[in-house]
């Protein structure tokens, strides 16, 4: 008998262990809920809702739910969050991150911990290049790549001298670095404003006496409703065409209506192209909460998906995060822009349109997509990522 356990007892290594799958999946979600800025945070939590609602409540067949937290687009309550998340509600990933500001300040938190970290609208220059990881994604684009297809469109048209406008923080600096990469006219002035400030009066001013061709400006959620208001306003509207990115979007045109009228947006994703799949989504959205739906969102409904696709390859292991790293690269899941890929440092390969803000028949202001500017575009800074997989 005793050799029999001993036999049996020396055989067990030799046996396969099954992975085991979780009993669910949590996932975190920070973003700006609260304050001005949350007119681009409340369609990222409504976007993920209606993703989590369309798998049945489950992310890769396991029962799913989604914890949000409100950084009012502050980095230390950015950092709070993530700890709570990490800490005390054994999150399995983190997703959100409107705010580049607040995403480099808890990207080392997350990442360290060895979570998955997906943006779904920021993707700050730093963290494309050297400060890769594998265990980051940017489900969006890099900050740089839409100013920097703006930039290009402006030069081929000839528009040879632009005003450059954005807030005086990280994404800010890193659209004008896009802009000012591929344009290959005059600057005629370039002015970073206070974060958060409202009030343009003095910068309009300074505008009109510079009398460039065109202004470019980057004016995200509230700072960018009050800027083209203030724009209009000002009677510059009919003299210098403004253009912009993410400034302009399906959120934001409920409050600045025909203040943006005529303006063009350069943009990775908008309502109005012929995907199949975003139109699915868009249709879906507009039906649940009554509006239609910013990039903002679009990104964030991709990122749940995303999850979802890397949960169900590793038959719900989340410990094999390995595993689900692998299948996030493939891009696999159905994205509301169609096909796209991710580059090596784990940033999208995607297309960027022109955008103008039109009328419907019925009288309301839309994004109409007038043409495609850059296609299958990988951001500047891919050859400088040395990513080291685990």
């Amino acid at each position: 008998m005793k050799t029999k356990w001993l036999l049996t007892a020396a055989l067990l290594p030799l046996l396969p262990i099954c992975a085991m799958a979780a009993e669910s999946v949590k996932i975190g979600l920070i973003t700006t809920l609260s304050g001005p800025e949350a007119v681009m945070g409340n369609p990222m939590r409504d976007s993920a809702n209606l993703a989590l609602s369309m798998l049945g409540g489950k992310i890769g067949g396991l029962p799913a739910e989604i914890i949000f937290g409100d950084d009012q687009q502050k980095p230390d309550l950015g950092r709070q969050q993530a700890e709570k998340m990490l800490k005390k509600d054994k999150v399995d990933f983190i997703t959100g991150m409107l705010g580049s500001n607040v995403l480099l300040a808890v990207y080392q938190q997350v990442v360290s911990s060895h979570t998955i970290l997906i943006s779904a609208n920021s993707g700050p220059h730093q963290l494309a290049a050297g400060m890769c990881s594998p265990y980051f994604f940017a489900m969006a684009s890099q900050n740089d790549e839409a100013p920097e297809a703006m930039g290009y469109y402006l030069t081929e048209r000839h528009v040879d001298d632009v005003y450059v406008m954005a807030p005086n923080y990280a994404a800010g600096h890193d659209m004008i670095s896009g802009f000012k990469r591929s344009y290959k006219g005059k600057i005629a002035g370039e002015v970073y404003t206070t974060f958060g400030q409202l009030d343009y009066q003095a910068e309009l001013s300074q505008i009109r006496d510079a009398k460039p061709k065109a202004v470019f400006v980057f004016y995200p959620g509230g700072m960018g409703i009050q800027f083209v208001k203030q724009y209009a306003e000002s009677g510059l509207k009919n003299e210098i065409p403004l253009y912009s990115a993410y400034t302009v979007d399906s959120s934001t045109l409920q409050a600045v209506r025909e203040a943006a009228l005529g303006n063009y947006e350069a943009s990775f994703w908008g309502a109005d192209l012929d995907i199949p799949r975003s139109k699915e989504y868009v249709a879906a959205f507009s039906k649940e909460y009554g509006y239609t739906p910013p990039n903002y969102g679009a990104v964030s409904f991709d990122a749940i998906f995303a999850i979802d696709s890397a949960v169900k390859a590793v038959h719900g292991d989340l410990s094999n995060r390995q595993g689900m790293i692998d299948a996030l690269e493939q891009a696999s899941f159905p994205s509301v822009r169609g096909q796209f890929a991710f580059n090596a440092n784990h940033f999208p390969i995607e297309n960027f349109y022109l955008f103008q803000v039109q009328k419907t028949e019925d009288g309301k202001e839309f994004l109409k997509e007038q043409e495609t500017i850059f296609t299958a575009h990988k951001d500047a800074y891919a050859p400088e990522c040395h990513m080291k997989k685990e």
